[in-house]
């Protein structure tokens, strides 16, 4: 009767001891410069909180951020994000900057030029379904890029 009570207490104890939730992982904060009124830029930020950053908006247009980071014009977009010392260049799918943050390369960080019709942000209901291709350019330093992931 010993041995059972005080397994019974032990294991009473480990349970008490032990966490009721699991804990919710950390945010990954980034910031974002876009123009206030364009709500595909909306839509990419809502595309990254669901997909776990913690995005603080500069509503006061890209064109100046993307150049003090060094982004060539030709990678340009409507936004421009900062991510773990990384410039994210227009709509860029949160997977491809969680990969980007998880393998660190040398780079300026990721572009995806233009609007694409598709990509996340421009892929509203408005749209009615269309996907057309784009990639995922990884920017280097001297402003070269190669395919980084592409969506076809």
């Amino acid at each position: 009767m010993m041995t059972t009570r005080r397994t019974l207490v032990t294991s009473l104890g480990a349970l008490l001891a032990a966490p009721v939730w699991a804990a919710k992982p950390t945010a990954t904060p980034m910031e974002v410069w876009k123009d206030p009124n364009c709500g595909c830029c909306k839509d990419w930020v809502k595309h990254l909180e669901q997909a776990g950053f913690a995005v603080r908006v500069y509503d006061t247009g890209n064109e100046a951020k993307r150049a003090a980071l060094g982004m060539p014009q030709a990678l340009g977009s409507c936004h421009t994000g900062v991510v773990g010392g990384y410039a994210i260049e227009g709509h860029v799918p949160a997977k491809d900057i969680q990969r980007l943050l998880r393998e660190k390369p040398k780079a300026l960080g990721l572009s995806v030029p233009g609007m694409p019709i598709g990509s996340p942000g421009m892929d509203g209901a408005i749209y009615k379904g269309r996907k057309d291709p784009f990639d995922v350019l990884l920017v280097a330093a001297n402003g070269s890029s190669t395919v980084f992931q592409s969506y076809r």
